[in-house]
């Protein structure tokens, strides 16, 4: 996305679009750079809004007022900061449908899509209620004589979020509402692409009673990515994005002394065994592949068929379903496919097409040429690629489009070690009806979240959400428990009262026994 101050020629036009702005201290604060992006409706490829791109003084404003709103809430009960969340949840569902449609118009997905999001982000708010219990220690007495030992854990200070683009609700609400159940600020770094959802979230805590401070958002680029990577007083971040940009969050976070967990990209497999339900199968490659354009990190992008004759039948059964595909604004009740997010990424996803058809895979329905809506938009149809081969770049990389591509395995053995053998292992599913070989899949693939005879096998709230390899860097996965543990630290206490026995200096290591 383009970033600069707009030449005075443009200036009227500039003045008609809605400006976005900062949320710091509990309140909406104009952005102070000089320099701005444009926020497009990828529906029409026209200019909506203007985001402001913080800079390093506004970076230092938002986390003074989250270190001065720390100690306050850190010294909250847990009861009492999970019934701001309660009330958050209350106001976030009723207030759904506006934020559906707050991420439709900027991001492009579907209204029934966008619900989803939203609703798969409430349910975290749901888990992270229940903080009371999540953060309860251990007790051990008579660890020695007259010696007990118990532990705790207490929040980091300020942190920070820095989510992407094709989930502007889901993302930042994998991450704040544990955060902040565990006493801790936070300060959200939302896409530029799309940053409404996330003031919207912003007023809603507001609303829910959360104190000024608590919760802060800062629009920006890189400029404000490093400030936060940089910044002595944040204490850990957590990223979703590509793996190279992951990749750099954490070694640059690290290198700066805070904890980092940082989500990368994937490149998800679906092994279709010849004893498969195909019409089962089929419907849930298109949904995994097609939904929200393809814009998604668990988004199955490979099938692999195990067979010729079961890649045949498989395409056969895919063609129909893919030409059905209802591909129009995600405002439009009969939509199925929206836009991609912008101009720059159609172009991108176009150049994959070229490319694999360049490296010899056959195009066996091109999205370029389907009926696509009129207009500006950046819409690209459902794409198949058939005869993937694991040198091809559209077989290696990420696409992050409406692109399914088909390898073809002579036995289950080899679709095994193929989905082990790539970079990437976020997510990976099996379709079959034997118990044997789903057993063996499960225990033996490289991939951190695993789905039988289910497309998409994103856990719940309550479970953590995180893949393998150069899918995840750090040592902690996003919510459920993997969650509470990142955002908090472990004390333990060792504690002895007075019983009126001394027994002398004693300068060898304690035992306690």
């Amino acid at each position: 996305m383009s970033t600069a101050v707009l030449p005075s020629a443009q200036a009227s036009a500039a003045d008609s679009l809605r400006s976005i702005e900062h949320w710091i201290n509990g309140r909406t604060v104009a952005g102070a750079s000089g320099r701005t992006a444009k926020v497009y409706n990828p529906a029409t490829g026209q200019v909506q809004a203007l985001v402001p791109l913080a800079s390093r003084a506004e970076l230092d404003s938002a986390v003074a007022a989250a270190r001065a709103a720390f100690p306050a809430w850190a010294a909250q009960p847990p009861l009492r900061r999970a019934r701001v969340l309660f009330r958050f949840r209350e106001i976030f569902e009723q207030r759904l449908e506006e934020i559906a449609q707050v991420i439709t118009a900027e991001h492009g997905k579907v209204l029934s899509d966008a619900r989803g999001e939203a609703t798969r982000g409430l349910e975290v708010v749901e888990f992270a209620t229940g903080i009371p219990h999540l953060i309860k220690g251990e007790f051990s007495e008579q660890v020695g004589t007259n010696v007990d030992s118990w532990s705790m854990r207490q929040p980091l200070g300020v942190v920070a979020g820095i989510t992407p683009f094709n989930f502007p609700a889901m993302v930042p609400m994998w991450m704040f509402p544990v955060a902040l159940a565990c006493g801790n600020c936070f300060l959200l770094k939302p896409s530029e692409r799309d940053p409404s959802a996330a003031v919207l979230i912003a007023e809603m805590l507001k609303q829910a009673g959360l104190p000024d401070g608590v919760f802060n958002v800062l629009h920006g680029d890189k400029e404000a990515v490093d400030g936060i990577l940089e910044h002595p007083g944040i204490a850990a971040v957590s990223f979703v994005g590509s793996t190279p940009i992951a990749e750099y969050v954490y070694r640059t976070g690290t290198a700066h002394n805070k904890r980092v967990q940082a989500l990368g990209g994937a490149k998800n497999h679906m092994i279709v065994m010849p004893d498969a339900d195909l019409d089962q199968a089929a419907d849930a490659l298109v949904g995994a592949a097609y939904g929200s354009a393809g814009e998604r990190c668990m988004a199955i992008s490979v099938a692999v068929a195990v067979g010729n004759k079961t890649a045949d039948a498989l395409i056969e059964k895919l063609r129909p379903r893919i030409d059905a595909l209802k591909i129009a604004a995600g405002t439009d009740p009969a939509a199925e496919m929206g836009p991609l997010v912008t101009g720059a990424h159609l172009e991108r996803v176009r150049g994959y097409l070229d490319q694999g058809k360049t490296e010899g895979a056959e195009l066996v329905v091109d999205g370029r040429s389907s009926a696509l809506p009129k207009g500006e938009g950046f819409f690209v149809g459902a794409c198949l690629f058939d005869h993937l081969k694991p040198e091809m770049k559209i077989y290696q990389e990420e696409i992050f489009g409406p692109v399914l591509g088909i390898v073809r395995a002579k036995d289950f053995a080899t679709a095994l070690d193929l989905i082990n053998s790539h970079e990437f292992g976020n997510g990976t599913s099996i379709f079959t009806r034997d118990g044997d070989t789903a057993r063996t899949f499960a225990n033996n693939v490289q991939v951190g979240m695993v789905g039988i005879n289910i497309p998409i096998p994103v856990p719940m709230a309550f479970n953590s959400f995180g893949g393998w390899k150069r899918s995840l860097f750090g040592d902690h996965a996003i919510h459920g428990m993997e969650g509470v543990r990142f955002y908090t630290r472990l004390k333990t206490i060792t504690a002895r009262w007075p019983t009126g026995i001394r027994t002398g200096v004693d300068t060898s290591m304690p035992t306690l026994g």
